[in-house]
């Protein structure tokens, strides 16, 4: 399983030529730019996109390329031609679900915020996109609700354009109907009818009237700026990206490009849905960036007057973004082979600290940046003559795309003592080639002691089980707070068959509130999220994580679509973690609460298997792992209830139990594995 990295270009910028090259190619990809006056679209290409659904889902359209047909009619809030045409392609797909055929309602209606969308189509089981900035809409030439469209996948084009059915005709047309189009396009023959008139709800297209004026859109003083923005961090000399946003040359060659990826919201790789929570580090382009860029490439992305800000914006990337570290620990090299999967690689190097040291933040040189997934680091006691280990006491953060430092939020920090060995776990994917890796990480110091300590912890499941070919498997977990806390920002971690992720706080009065969204999880990416203010986590509230996993061969970073799935480390198969950095509300640097650390930890496995958030384990709720097969032997004799399932002080005499009837000599035959451990709060 391969990381989509974008991986660093020796040379940097593309020609000019090469450049002008990938525009031609990209265009003749993209299509035809929005449209700007409604007319006949049948034949018309259909661009790709992303948008979330009313469930928070995100659905992208090309990402259905083997399915015979896509159909997508419009709605509106409060509309009665609405509610009728959901009624009837409700029905309709019943029909033709089996067959292959994806079906979407798409609401375009100014006014409309998800928010209201997601309330009003609760009850509706087929997607409804929020099309928000009318982007979509507008591009396909929407002019009303209850518009049917079916969109042929073999050349994404418009096949049907019309009603769903005769009644919703503005005049009687022989053939014009959803079921005949897609009958027809099922069987290859050309559709009969299109481009009828519907009796909807007009829906305004301001945008569509602006041509002229997109035409002026400044690219020195508008486009520009935002590149150097949110862009160039990445797309600079010797950065992650594979080209330079150094010049106007370069921007114009990509601007097809640039247009999908924003419609797809693949880039900024910044995946938090901005209409759940608001951040600190958020770098999505705001509605208004989003169509000043988007709008610019259509009206064929023109130089215009003034001076070209990007050469002196894209600076090549320092070593260390957060200057000169206070110490800088070379982790040993690996020769990383071509192919094949290679073990976790676990390293434990002296600190040669003679004095406690509080960490403020982390800044990681990854050596072989494609092979590198992530790494992982920490504090352990003890100094290993092999120099091999993986378990520590405290830790220290870590590396992924996207997540190439790590600073402590103000006035906390991480105590490291004196002595004892950092501890580093190495996960590498073979590229295609052999490569070399030697990283390095960067350790910054607090001059004095911070106020707070900063805690980690993680709602994690251990025992999903995703089924083979299943598009759209759920799983959930949680943890609960045993004492209040202020939580300051999470990062969701899941693998290459994970779809989207969901956090909600649960609080002891039953209230909930949605903390994020990931309408499209992109493993390529891992970033936290920091919260801009905050969190208050009254003890007793339960984090919530709820994932999507993929397993069909729809997805094309699926390793195997055909084998059921369960928790591993490796990349082939898959995790659910969904970490959390915060402090203890009456935890200060000098008063330490390490015993409301083991209570948070005593939860961790209960909020694991709990999957109906019930306080009960059932033996369902085991599922079918060897992992946890003592506990259904255990389950009988611990039950002191005799309701069927344990609760937390039975389970946690079922652990004692297990730990109990451990023979001497046998601990490595029966020792918990990596996921049991971590759980259970015996090891990180």
């Amino acid at each position: 399983m391969k990381l989509r990295l974008l991986s660093k270009t020796s040379a940097g910028v593309l020609s000019a030529g090469l450049a002008l090259a990938v525009s031609a190619l990209a265009l003749a990809a993209n299509g035809a730019p929005s449209r700007t006056e409604p007319g006949p679209v049948s034949g018309d290409r259909v661009d790709n996109f992303m948008l979330a659904d009313q469930f928070g889902v995100g659905h992208e359209l090309f990402y259905h390329a083997a399915q015979p047909a896509i159909v997508i009619v419009t709605t509106a809030i409060g509309d009665p031609a609405s509610s009728r045409a959901i009624e009837a392609v409700s029905k309709l797909r019943e029909s033709y679900a089996s067959k292959g055929v994806e079906f979407f309602f798409l609401n375009s209606k100014l006014g409309d915020d998800r928010f209201e969308i997601e309330k009003a189509f609760a009850g509706v089981q087929i997607p409804v996109l929020s099309d928000d900035l009318q982007l979509v809409g507008r591009s396909m030439g929407v002019t009303s609700t209850a518009e049917a469209f079916v969109i042929n996948p073999k050349t994404w084009t418009v096949a049907y354009h019309g009603p769903v059915d005769a009644s919703f005709a503005r005049k009687k047309v022989k053939g014009a109907s959803l079921e005949a189009a897609l009958d027809a396009v099922l069987a290859g023959r050309a559709v009969e009818a299109t481009d009828i008139a519907v009796k909807g709800e007009a829906l305004a297209f301001p945008d569509r009237a602006k041509a002229a004026q997109f035409a002026k859109i400044s690219y020195s003083t508008e486009v520009a700026p935002i590149l150097a923005e949110k862009c160039v961090v990445c797309h600079t000399e010797g950065g992650l990206a594979p080209f330079a946003m150094n010049n106007y040359t370069t921007v114009k060659g990509f601007a097809p490009m640039i247009r999908e990826s924003i419609r797809t919201r693949r880039m900024p790789p910044f995946h938090a849905d901005p209409h759940w929570g608001s951040w600190k580090n958020d770098m999505n382009l705001t509605e208004s960036q989003v169509k000043t860029i988007v709008n610019w490439v259509e009206a064929g992305a023109p130089r215009g007057e003034g001076p070209d800000p990007l050469p002196s914006a894209a600076k090549p990337a320092p070593e260390w973004p957060l200057g000169e570290p206070d110490m800088i620990v070379k982790i040993p090299g690996y020769d990383v082979p071509a192919t094949g999967v290679v073990d976790y690689q676990d390293w434990s190097i002296p600190t040669g600290l003679t004095e406690g040291k509080w960490l403020k933040a982390t800044s990681w040189r990854a050596g072989a940046v494609p092979t590198v997934h992530h790494v992982l680091a920490g504090w352990m006691p003890e100094v290993r003559a092999d120099g091999r280990g993986f378990s520590w006491n405290t830790s220290l953060g870590g590396y992924g795309p996207g997540g190439e430092s790590n600073l402590s939020p103000d006035a906390t920090g991480t105590y490291i003592p004196p002595g004892g060995s950092f501890s580093f776990q190495m996960h590498y994917t073979p590229v295609g080639k052999p490569m070399r890796d030697e990283t390095r990480v960067g350790l910054y110091f607090h001059k004095e002691d911070p106020k707070y300590i900063l805690r980690q912890a993680s709602v994690t499941d251990f025992s999903l089980e995703i089924p083979a070919g299943a598009a759209r498997h759920k799983e959930r977990a949680y943890l609960e707070f045993p004492h209040d806390a202020l939580i300051y920002g999470t990062q969701p971690h899941c693998h290459s068959r994970c779809y989207a992720t969901k956090l909600t706080i649960r609080y002891p009065d039953g209230a909930e509130k949605v903390l994020l969204t990931q309408p499209r999880y992109d493993f390529g990416w891992q970033r936290e999220y920091i919260f801009d203010e905050l969190l208050e986590v009254p003890a007793g509230s339960k984090l919530i994580a709820d994932y999507v996993f993929d397993n069909s061969a729809a997805n094309k970073s699926n390793p195997d679509a055909s084998k059921d799935v369960t928790f591993g480390e490796q990349t082939s198969e898959e995790m659910l973690f969904t970490f959390v950095r915060y402090r203890w509300k009456d935890e200060t640097s000098t008063t330490r609460k390490d015993d409301y650390q083991r209570d948070l930890q005593n939860n961790i496995m209960f909020g694991a298997l709990d999957d109906n958030i019930d306080g009960k384990l059932e033996v369902a709720e085991f599922r079918n792992s060897p992992r946890f097969a003592p506990f259904k032997q255990f389950l009988p004799m611990v039950d002191k209830n005799k309701d069927g399932g344990l609760d937390k002080a039975e389970l946690a005499s079922a652990m004692e139990m297990m730990q109990k009837m451990r023979r001497p000599g046998a601990a490595a035959a029966q020792a918990p594995d990596k996921g049991t451990a971590a759980m259970t709060g015996q090891s990180r």
